[in-house]
């Protein structure tokens, strides 16, 4: 392939991105990472907000955008890196996304039973064989095995490239403001000390605007309630063809690789004995989803296709969220109306009443945490460093359980 200098436009920083190193534009152009083209980040939060169209592909070159200048801030800030550290943490973030599956976060465990971060890590590994070891810093980094941990504190943190450009990204096609966050002030401000990535002093109120903003587009975005009663329903139709195909029924998706992964579940031991299979999984994305979906809703399994036929037609069912775990009978009551609504027997209102948990916290004290950088050269915990924030807010994680059922039968 002939690598060419490329320049694209992304209009979340209103400016443009300059791909200015060969093997990056290699990975970019390669079907593993061209693959997110066809999967969406948010999946089915355009649902809610219908511009939130935006795809995985174009959140890793944001995150792309923002690690190329933070590193450079950092160097004009005195910090020691090779050409070879530079290029090894913007391929790091670059990559750190591409072992998703359809619907992003969705379909999780689904289709491949392990993280989406083994998974990007394998397919890493992989393309560090066909480039010829050239991706082999990336990889140290991305897994932090390199000495310069402030590198991999850069790609994952709880003050990332990866969060930056999620969160200004989603808030940009959503049209939630709440996720706006000074982008720039913070990148501008960062330091690093001690070999751990910290934040000038002058960036604290930016910082703070950061976790009340992510803690904010976590309820209105990423938790909304009609996001995950989709969620759901995708993850039940899922199920139920699972099961369906264990029994021995033919679900019409036969010899496409997504039938395969739907009813093998492969682990991490399988794709590391089976090489071929990251292969048949870089096939799957958003579209044999839809696909299927589709095909389902004329499947003459009547589970499968009520519920096929929900999801295509945005028939979806109710949430209803609780401070306190739902009673048992109420949820018992709710599956044999189910019953009755749908003629479905006993076994099968499994599918279309559910209950779960959702959970929402600022800041995780058990992670890598966000430090402040003071003038007199002493480090502080942003909890410790605000005058906003403090300790039991920071730590305070939200959790709020909720009930899935047929709208019909809400009161």
């Amino acid at each position: 392939m002939t690598n060419k200098r490329k320049i694209i436009n992304d209009p979340v920083y209103d400016g443009f991105l300059t791909i200015e190193d060969d093997i990056i534009f290699d990975v970019l152009s390669h079907p593993y990472f061209q693959r997110h083209r066809r999967i969406k980040q948010l999946g089915f939060s355009c649902l809610v907000y219908p511009g939130a169209m935006h795809t995985r592909f174009s959140h890793m070159l944001g995150a792309l955008n923002l690690m190329t200048r933070a590193l450079e801030v950092l160097k004009v800030k005195g910090i020691e890196m090779t050409a070879d550290e530079v290029l090894g943490t913007k391929l790091a973030i670059l990559m750190h996304d591409i072992g998703h599956g359809p619907f992003s976060h969705t379909s999780e465990r689904m289709l491949a039973d392990m993280p989406h971060e083994v998974c990007s890590r394998l397919y890493m590994e992989r393309l560090n064989e066909e480039f010829g070891g050239r991706l082999s810093t990336a990889i140290r980094i991305f897994e932090d095995e390199y000495p310069k941990h402030f590198l991999h504190q850069l790609v994952s943190s709880q003050l990332d490239m990866d969060r930056l450009d999620y969160l200004g990204r989603d808030s940009f096609f959503t049209g939630v403001s709440e996720g706006i966050v000074g982008t720039d002030r913070i990148i501008s401000m960062l330091n690093v000390k001690d070999d751990s990535l910290v934040v000038d002093e002058k960036g604290i109120y930016s910082v703070e605007k950061f976790i009340v903003s992510r803690r904010l587009m976590y309820w209105q975005v990423y938790l909304h309630k009609t996001v995950v009663s989709a969620d759901t329903l995708l993850v039940n139709i899922l199920l139920r063809a699972r099961e369906l195909a264990e029994r021995g029924a033919r679900l019409g998706i036969e010899g496409l690789p997504l039938c395969d992964f739907l009813v093998h579940h492969y682990s991490q031991r399988d794709f590391e004995q089976q090489p071929e299979l990251l292969d048949r999984f870089a096939l799957i994305d958003d579209s044999d989803i839809d696909m299927a979906v589709k095909m389902w809703m004329r499947h003459k399994d009547h589970v499968l296709s009520l519920l096929s036929e929900h999801l295509v037609n945005r028939h979806l069912s109710a949430i209803r969220v609780s401070d306190h775990p739902f009673d048992k009978e109420a949820v018992e009551t709710l599956r044999s109306q189910t019953c009755l609504l749908h003629n479905v027997e006993e076994g099968e209102s499994k599918y279309f009443v559910n209950t779960g948990v959702l959970q929402n916290h600022a800041y995780d004290y058990n992670d890598q945490e966000i430090r402040v950088l003071f003038k007199d050269g002493s480090c502080r915990d942003i909890g410790d460093a605000s005058d906003q924030l403090d300790r039991r807010f920071l730590e305070k994680q939200v959790t709020k359980y909720y009930i899935y059922f047929p709208k019909e039968l809400k009161a």
